[in-house]
Formats: structure tokens, sequence, C-alpha cells
């Protein structure tokens, strides 16, 4: 089972090319993530809806791409095609990271025709014609986004993707070149962490490490949303420290030489999905310069780290995680231990 999506600006002709790929792939289907921004509109308060500008902005959206890829191809197999632009990396992460964990590889393909080609291929292309101004919304629509696709173009999405030149091809011809490309190999799966989703409970160590200004490093994971500690899931018969000190090297490079102290054990309400647990947050100590300075990040996994101030750290981290943080520093600067629940401290 794989997923071969394609990306590029609105009116790149990402659906017309799927639609002829699904004929020339044996065993494929045609998936439009424009279907489950549709049916948002039937399923939440309008009041929530006119709260975001677009649906890919919505965590239900992008939720349920994944789960919607994923009992697709459970209950068909084969490949799945999906035409659908994505040009923020925070959601491209995020969609493709849940598609790995659930071991489906997905082969990233983006169609890059000219600007004056793309913009002609806006003009006239053919809308819906209700409401009354159909076609002059989704056309300027199309116009706005090409800046966002060009910053998207120049920042991480030609580094992520296969690209595929359609400036003098054809829908069909386009499609016969993937095809073509995917049979011989040529379009290898993302490069993206595979992180299987937990089945139950979990238990999870984290390592506070600091500058020489008691700034905490925090990393940006590609597989979930959000920024976090160096640490990860406790493995079946590992100690909850250990774990801690393995995740910061394979994590950062950083090699502890001693044991972190326990600052807070935090119990995480389930919220489903997920499951929830217990989370260990340590304190790794100072690093000096020369340490901060050789912080490596293995690639696919992280996507960038920065030391961050704890009022820094309130807006890049989500809020339970903030709270977590935040009673980590107190108890490191009371030289004690503290347990929580939910991100708040009890007894």
């Amino acid at each position: 089972m794989t997923v071969v999506w394609i990306n590029g600006a609105f009116g790149a002709g990402k659906t017309t090319t799927a639609r002829e790929l699904i004929e020339l792939i044996p065993h494929s289907t045609l998936f439009d993530p424009e279907v489950i921004g549709g049916s948002l509109t039937h399923l939440l308060p309008p009041k929530h809806l006119a709260e975001v500008g677009d649906y890919q902005d919505l965590p239900i959206w992008r939720r349920l791409v994944v789960d919607t890829a994923a009992a697709m191809l459970a209950e068909l197999g084969g490949t799945l095609v999906v035409p659908m632009t994505l040009l923020r990396q925070e959601y491209r992460d995020e969609i493709f990271g849940g598609l790995a964990a659930r071991r489906i590889p997905v082969r990233h393909l983006l169609l890059a025709p000219a600007e004056t080609i793309l913009r002609a291929r806006i003009a006239g292309r053919e809308v819906p014609p209700d409401p009354p101004d159909g076609e002059i919304r989704v056309r300027q629509w199309s116009y706005d986004h090409i800046e966002p696709y060009h910053a998207a173009l120049a920042s991480w999405l030609t580094a992520d993707a296969h690209l595929v030149d359609t400036s003098a091809l054809t829908p069909y011809e386009t499609a016969v070149r993937i095809a073509a490309a995917l049979g011989g190999g040529e379009f290898t799966p993302c490069d993206i962490v595979q992180t299987p989703e937990p089945t139950a409970e979990t238990l999870a160590a984290g390592v506070l490490l600091f500058d020489e200004r008691d700034r905490v490093l925090l990393v940006d994971p590609t597989y979930k949303p959000g920024w976090e500690f160096p640490g990860g899931v406790v493995e079946r018969g590992e100690a909850p420290a250990r774990a801690g000190m393995r995740e910061v090297a394979e994590e950062t490079g950083i090699r502890m030489g001693e044991v972190p102290r326990l600052l807070v054990v935090d119990w995480e309400r389930p919220v489903p999905p997920g499951y929830g647990g217990l989370r260990l947050l340590f304190d790794g100590g100072r690093l000096t310069s020369d340490e901060a300075s050789g912080v490596l990040l293995p690639g696919p996994e992280l996507r960038a780290w920065r030391f961050a101030t704890e009022q820094e750290a309130a807006n890049m981290l989500p809020p339970v995680r903030y709270e977590r943080l935040r009673w980590a520093l107190r108890a490191r600067e009371r030289g004690t231990a503290l347990y929580l629940e939910a991100g708040v401290p009890v007894g």
C-alpha cells in the first residue's frame, strides 16, 4: 500500500492529472481531500468554520485526511492517488507523519508549470456557476495563492517533493510520465520518521537542557504539530531517566555523562484519539557554548531546534506541554520534584 500525493499550486492540474493517473496505475484509487473539507461544512458549527480562512487550518481536517486515507487503503489496498495543495510545511509534516505512523509510505510529487502557463490555466479553468460570484471567487483564490506557493517553493517544497515540470505537458502526458517514473522506482518515498501511534497509555521521558542564559532547548518534530522537549517513549524494560538520555543522544547528538535529576511527573489526560499516560521531565543541566553549538538533528525526525525563554516557550508549546515546562522550571528553582495531573500540581 502506498500514497502518491500530487502537490502544486491551485490550477496546476493536480486533479485532472490524478484522474488520468489512476487509469494507468493498476489497483489505484483517487482520494480528493476536498471532500473532507466539504463535509466539515455540515459537521461543524458555522461560527467555528468562520474563524478560519482555510479548512486546512482545522486540525480535524488534517486528522480526517490521514484517517480516511488509511481506512481506504485498508479497505482497497493498492495505491491511493491524492491531489491536494499543501503549502505549509507543518501541515505536510503532520499529515505525512500520520501516514508514516501507520506504515504507509508517501511519494510526494510537485506539478510545477511555468507561472505564465499557470495563470493561463487559472483563467481558463471551469468553475461551478453557483453561487453567482463563484467563478470570480475561485479564480481569485487561485491567484491569491500563487505567492504563498512561490514562498513554499523557495523555502522547503522543492527539496521535499519530486518536481515534475508540466509546462509543455497535457494532464495525460503528465500522468504517463509519472506512471513510468513510479514503475521505474524513480520517485522514492518521502523521508519522514515512522513513529507508531500508541494503542494504550504510554510512559515518556523528556530532558530539559539549558544554555548559559538558562534558556531551555526545544525541538520541532516533523511527525507531530508543536514544539517539544528532547525525549520520547520509554521502551519496555528501560529506566525512564536512561530513556531520556538515549533520546537526547539520538535527537541532538549530545551524550549526557550523568543521570539527570527528576523535576516533574505529569499524568496526561487521555483525549481521544490519544491515550495519554505518564510524562516525566528531567533536568539535564546547562550546556556550554561549545556543546550547544554542536547540537545535531537527525534529519527526518526533527525539523529545527532552538533555545527559548519561558515566555517564548509559551507561544511555542501546546498548553499542557507548556504547563509541564512551567512547573518543571519552578521545581528546578526549588531543588525539588513535583507531581502533576494534566499540568496542575497535586498534593
